[in-house]
């Protein structure tokens, strides 16, 4: 209490210092359209104590710490008053109810603009097919300006505030988003928070030799220092750089810079405030031209400390929160979304109500490959059981595979307490997904394998992995159907689980690998390019057909939304696991608000069988089946068909 009372007085007193000031700077706006000045001030002054601390923490030893402070208010006031009336009365609507992404009506799409309908016009004629699949959640790969040729695809940005130009523009980006919520479509977007392209005005201006701007990024006149930090970091892109730093030359003299990722890709230095601040502005221009959600790329990565792995530090969630104060005061209607591809335990960590409020669950992806491949779910369902749980007002992104490889970022320990080794059974999951296990399905492809480590991970659109590639090239009609199971059983969980679930556009049809990346010399080294094919939409315009493989796999998809959609009882995320004794069947109960629903998923080719213990306990019998194809033996067990995905409420 006495700290919390500290804390207010201090916040009074800064805004004290600051807002006068900032008002002199923006009095033509406020005297134009006082009501939006009263607006931010309310939530300026609810916010502020919050965000002071957390800027404090961050940047409180500078002797510059309140010119920046102020530097900033100054930005989300500006940002305020650019903000159109549309997306304030958004933001009223979202603050009274801000659980909104956690509807059952929640069903997220994600797509490369150019490779789904050619650039933003493309994708604005797309919107009745996104409302035919049912989608309310549209997450449009990076768009943004980047370097012609290799970038990363889009990661690597040249500027935050313009749209790539084969793409469109920023103004055909704000008017889209317009029509995304029109249609009740929410526009998601990457800000690639840790680091830029080298041709960045930022980097460019740095590479000039400008020390301000060199000191937007992590700059080093030798190898030396580098040389220390690089003894705890890991190698994220072996096979294209070692280490984490690459040269350039600045005056005729070597210097390196961090680069955590690609050699072009230059690493942002959060410990100057003047690289936050900048990012803030950055992040309210996207906020104001529509964009909902903010995926922040990389966020484990932002933060660096000598000595350490400079991975998931205490000051990369700081930062994070800072950047929500932000928000709140400034665009309340978005919200973040964290993309952490690390252990099980740190990926919990960005989220909450403070930090992310929605994050990729990258474990329940990783599970979901494995329970087909060992045809076990003990895995899979031990994670639903301890890690799935979320603080309130929080949700899972769900998914079976996004633009990005698969890794099997599970938990040794967890592994171990079943009787596994970690090391030892990604080995076996590699193997099997790129098709060399004895008896494998799947048609994957191997990304940033390290020769040293025999470490990789998995590239492979949906339908390859779960089998239709095989299947239609080597084997016949009944590993095809198989194939499609697979698919389906898998999208079947992540609609039904709890939180929002996202859909890889193409994987609705059964997109397979697309191998002609291998002639393109910006996308021969890297086999992610193999599950981001171009649309097809001759095999698009079939998803009507049910006598064709695209309208039996589409007409699938339809019917699990409708499912997710019609009962509200898959809104929230409370779960609760049931053990079957099979080990090839997961099984869990949704309950929300006086409702429920039981769930069993067969990942075995073969029959499974659930005893009438488990059927009386749970009173399956007495609610009706919602999907599936199962039936009831006389002797009251429950008879699944291979790879059956069966719901009852």
């Amino acid at each position: 209490m006495i700290l919390e009372h500290q804390l207010s007085t201090e916040s009074k007193i800064s805004l004290k210092r600051i807002l006068p000031r900032v008002e002199a700077e923006l009095k033509r706006a406020i005297t134009k359209n006082p009501q939006a000045w009263g607006e931010f001030t309310n939530r300026l002054h609810r916010q502020f104590p919050a965000l002071l601390s957390l800027y404090a923490e961050v940047y409180g030893d500078r002797y510059d710490f309140f010119y920046h402070l102020e530097d900033l208010v100054l930005s989300m006031a500006r940002s305020w008053f650019e903000r159109p009336q549309d997306l304030r009365e958004l933001d009223t609507a979202r603050e009274e109810n801000p659980r909104w992404f956690q509807s059952n009506q929640m069903i997220g799409g994600v797509c490369y603009v150019d490779l789904f309908a050619n650039n933003l016009e493309g994708i604005r004629k797309k919107i009745p097919y996104f409302k035919e699949l049912g989608l309310t959640y549209l997450h449009l790969m990076p768009l943004f300006k980047a370097p012609e040729g290799e970038n990363d695809g889009g990661y690597a940005v040249s500027s935050y505030r313009e749209v790539h130009p084969p793409l469109g523009t920023m103004k055909q980006l704000s008017s889209l988003s317009h029509d995304f919520r029109e249609a009740g479509i929410s526009l998601v977007v990457d800000l690639v928070f840790n680091h830029t392209s080298d041709e960045h005005i930022w980097a460019q201006r740095a590479k000039a030799g400008d020390e301000e701007y060199m000191d937007f990024y992590r700059i080093f006149p030798s190898r030396e220092l580098p040389q220390h930090y690089e003894q705890n970091l890991r190698e994220i892109f072996p096979e294209e750089h070692s280490g984490a730093f690459s040269p350039f030359v600045i005056n005729g003299h070597e210097h390196w810079v961090w680069t955590t990722f690609h050699s072009y890709q230059w690493d942002l230095n959060y410990a100057n405030p003047a690289v936050f601040n900048r990012m803030a502005e950055e992040m309210l221009f996207l906020a104001n031209q529509g964009v909902e959600v903010l995926r922040l790329d990389a966020v484990a990565f932002i933060w660096k400390q000598l000595g350490t792995n400079c991975e998931n530090l205490p000051q990369a969630h700081t930062l994070i929160k800072a950047f929500n104060a932000v928000a709140r005061i400034a665009s309340p209607a978005l919200i973040f979304k964290s993309e952490a591809i690390v252990h099980p335990d740190d990926v919990v960590k960005y989220i909450s109500l403070e930090e992310c409020q929605v994050s990729y669950n990258p474990l329940t992806m990783a599970l979901l490959w494995n329970s087909l491949a060992t045809r076990k779910t003990n895995l899979l369902s031990q994670a639903l059981a301890s890690r799935f749980k979320l603080p309130q007002g929080t949700a899972w992104v769900n998914y079976v595979r996004v633009h990005d490889d698969i890794g099997w970022t599970f938990s040794d320990d967890d592994a171990a307490a079943l009787g596994m080794n970690g090391y030892d059974h990604r080995r076996f999951l590699n193997e099997f997904f790129r098709g060399r296990f004895p008896g494998s399905f799947s048609r994957g492809l191997p990304f940033q394998e390290n020769p040293a480590t025999g470490d990789c991970r998995i590239s492979g659109t949906c339908a390859s992995l779960a089998g239709l590639e095989k299947a239609l090239t080597e084997e016949g009609e009944k590993e095809v159907e198989l194939a499609i199971r697979r698919i389906l059983l898998i999208h079947g969980v992540i609609l039904t689980v709890g939180g929002i679930p996202l859909i890889y556009l193409g994987d609705e049809i059964g997109t397979l690998n697309d191998y002609t990346y291998r002639d393109d010399p910006d996308h021969e080294r890297d086999s992610r390019w193999v599950h981001r094919p171009r649309a097809d939409w001759d095999r698009y315009k079939k998803r009507s057909n049910l006598h064709t493989l695209e309208g039996h796999i589409f007409n699938g998809f339809r019917t699990m939304i409708e499912l997710r959609k019609s009962n509200d009882v898959f809104a929230g995320g409370e779960l609760e696991v049931i053990h079957t004794g099979r080990d090839s069947v997961l099984a869990f109960t949704r309950f929300h608000e006086g409702k429920r629903v039981v769930i069993f998923a067969n990942f075995s080719e073969t029959m499974q069988i659930i005893e009438p213990r488990i059927v009386n306990q749970y009173a399956v019998t007495n609610l009706k089946r919602l999907h599936g194809h199962n039936h009831v033996s006389a002797n009251n067990s429950l008879v699944l068909e291979p790879l059956d995905f069966v719901v009852f409420g």
